[in-house]
């Protein structure tokens, strides 16, 4: 019996070594999958948002979305010229950025990234915000350099088919509610919150914002079968739309990557998103 019982043994170390072996091939597979296809497959997501009390003659209103570009060593312009590309065949009405694009504060890359957006264009104009890896300065001038408007805690108002929209873009580091009220003061009820991080979709619905468009996650950048998005679960939403009361949002799953240059079922995107008129206050269609 004592033969029987070691072979046994020995089969069933044999065949836990294999599953480890197929664990370990199948993520290093996946791995290798979102470094050297996943990362560069650029998709366009459209959606329909609810807007509040949203004029009827600004129903329709396409606003086009790119944010966290990340130009570095490892994200490349060709990267981003393909999601410029993208998204100008959309033909938006308006444009924002969302900040983040470079890695670090890298001043080595605020002048390309800001040229592989220069060719974005629309005919309401084109906005950014800036995210947590942009200095204050060099990343700004070279923005407003290529005709954007840079919003740092700061509100503009347009004028779309004889409409009043106010956009307003806060800081990163600008989180206390007194202080995105202080921005936001003086707006009419056809408000767009631009903010780097998701997170401030808490106060834009206390404050009752219509709409919040944010980036920050990378939609988790790494998202694993029966876990999720891992990296991004402190956030109110990690990527798509969603709603808080009044308040409709959208997280971008942006463009670059950062820490590795792999994305794992989060393919990254440009987003048009069409703007409709909410049918009640609970959102209820």
């Amino acid at each position: 019996m004592a033969p029987a019982h070691r072979a046994l043994r020995i089969s069933r170390r044999s065949a836990l070594k294999g599953l480890a072996a197929i664990g370990v091939g199948t993520a290093t597979g996946a791995l290798a999958h979102g470094f050297l296809y996943e990362r560069h497959r650029i998709e366009v997501t459209r959606e329909t948002l609810d807007f509040a009390d949203l004029p009827a003659s600004l129903r329709g209103l396409r606003i086009g979305f790119v944010s966290d570009i990340h130009r570095s060593q490892t994200v490349p312009h060709e990267l981003i010229d393909s999601a410029v590309r993208l998204l100008l065949a959309e033909q938006p009405d308006l444009i924002v950025l969302g900040g983040d694009y470079v890695t670090w504060g890298d001043r080595r890359y605020v002048e390309p990234a800001a040229e592989a957006l220069a060719p974005l264009t629309a005919p309401h104009g084109v906005f950014a915000v800036l995210g947590n890896h942009d200095d204050d300065r060099d990343m700004p001038a070279a923005l407003v350099a290529r005709g954007f408007t840079v919003l740092r805690d700061q509100r503009t108002q347009l004028t779309i088919r004889g409409e009043t929209l106010d956009l307003a873009g806060v800081r990163f580091w600008t989180r206390k509610p007194a202080d995105v009220a202080y921005v936001l003061r003086g707006a009419s009820s056809n408000l767009v919150l631009l903010a780097h991080t998701p997170a401030r979709l808490v106060e834009a619905a206390a404050l009752g914002v219509p709409l919040v468009l944010s980036g920050h996650t990378h939609g988790g950048q790494i998202v694993l079968p029966g876990l999720g998005a891992i990296a991004a679960r402190d956030y109110p939403l990690i990527a798509g739309s969603g709603r808080r009361d009044r308040t409709s949002a959208f997280v971008t799953r942006g463009v670059g990557t950062v820490y590795v240059p792999v994305r794992l079922n989060c393919p990254p995107e440009v987003a048009v998103l069409t703007l409709k008129p909410a049918a009640d206050p609970l959102g209820e269609r």
